[in-house]
């Protein structure tokens, strides 16, 4: 592991020391050259790490014809080292603050603190990717055509960090892409929530609900972006994603591939799963080839489970499947009756 990949920056401690504290921690105790072997470094070196565990009250020195160190009690002796990391942090944080007040009273709050312009093609995907990384809770995301090839995929394929909650809703229209396909089966695989609606009002992402990203023309998304940092904005945007959230269809791909195409020959009711997909997808207006696309399955496959479930409702259409699917609860993950036909109507 290179040393700046340690933890060890953090806490103010230096590389070599976090190592030869982990060696310690290891033995009951040990001598400057044992020290030294066991870190790959001079003896000199390891005296002076040594030295500085001392002096931070991470190691304490044993007395003895040959002096030999052991490791202080490692949860209390950090916890109060990470302490006063974190009261000289609190201090620069205070510096900061006053710093901005004294700035602003002067100067006055500029409106490049409200909204970031970016412009140039690269400027877009470098600035999503910042914000994504830097994302620590939620990131929100509104996808609707047209994209820019390879820019969304590039900057999702930089990740995000752990335990981020990631919720998407893309257009209907423009989910037979094949970017913003594999962008949301990334997502997906990530643990990221999906749904699907026919209408979305304008490209969006929001980033811990501290800032957002949206295009400067929506029909022209390669004109530039722009970076809000407004609170309000920020607010209003995220409230936007809500409501749209809201009304947009669930999709889960995660089972994409849990029943293949080899499922024609299963009777409805060993099927339901990918019927009851089928049916939630169609409902929202998608076609059968972005269906079939999406669960990986063949055109064919998905004709005939509509048609299967129309026969079993009574419906002809694909409006009256909907209807009726929906009536009966088919659409419902909750559900886990077999379909049963609606009874004919009376003449």
């Amino acid at each position: 592991m290179e040393e700046t990949d340690t933890p060890w920056s953090a806490t103010g401690l230096d590389p070599l020391a976090g190592r030869v504290l982990e060696h310690l921690v290891a033995v009951r105790s040990a001598d400057r050259d044992e020290v030294a072997s066991a870190a790959g470094v001079s003896p000199a070196e390891a005296e002076r790490a040594l030295r500085l565990l001392v002096d931070s009250a991470l190691a304490s020195r044993i007395g003895g014809a040959v002096p030999r160190w052991a490791a202080a009690p490692p949860r209390p002796s950090l916890g109060a080292l990470l302490a006063r990391r974190r009261a000289e942090l609190a201090r620069v944080e205070a510096v900061v603050e006053r710093l901005s007040e004294a700035h602003e009273a002067v100067s006055g709050p500029s409106a490049t603190d409200m909204v970031e312009v970016l412009r140039s093609e690269d400027e877009v995907p470098a600035r999503y990717r910042q914000l994504l990384l830097g994302s620590s809770f939620e990131v929100l995301h509104l996808a609707k055509p047209p994209y820019v090839t390879g820019g969304s995929a590039s900057a999702e394929a930089a990740g995000m960090t752990p335990g981020v909650r990631m919720r998407s809703v893309y257009e209907t229209d423009g989910f037979t892409d094949a970017v913003s396909l594999m962008t949301a089966l990334r997502g997906s695989t990530r643990g990221g929530e999906l749904r699907l609606t026919s209408q979305i009002p304008v490209k969006l992402v929001v980033f811990d609900r501290a800032a957002a990203l949206l295009p400067i023309r929506g029909e022209h998304p390669s004109a530039g972006s722009l970076v809000v940092h407004s609170p309000a904005l920020v607010t209003a945007l995220a409230a936007l994603f809500e409501s749209v959230w809201e009304r947009a269809e669930p999709v889960s791909l995660a089972r994409r591939h849990t029943v293949s195409d080899v499922d024609d020959g299963l009777p409805l009711s060993g099927r339901d799963l990918r019927t009851r997909e089928i049916l939630r997808m169609m409902a929202v207006g998608m076609k059968d080839e972005t269906i079939a696309r999406i669960l990986d399955v063949s055109r064919r496959t998905v004709q005939q489970h509509i048609s299967d479930a129309g026969a079993l409702l009574g419906a002809r259409t694909r409006f009256q499947i909907a209807v009726l699917a929906a009536k009966r609860g088919w659409l419902s993950d909750h559900d886990d009756s077999t379909p049963q036909p609606e009874p004919a109507p009376s003449r």
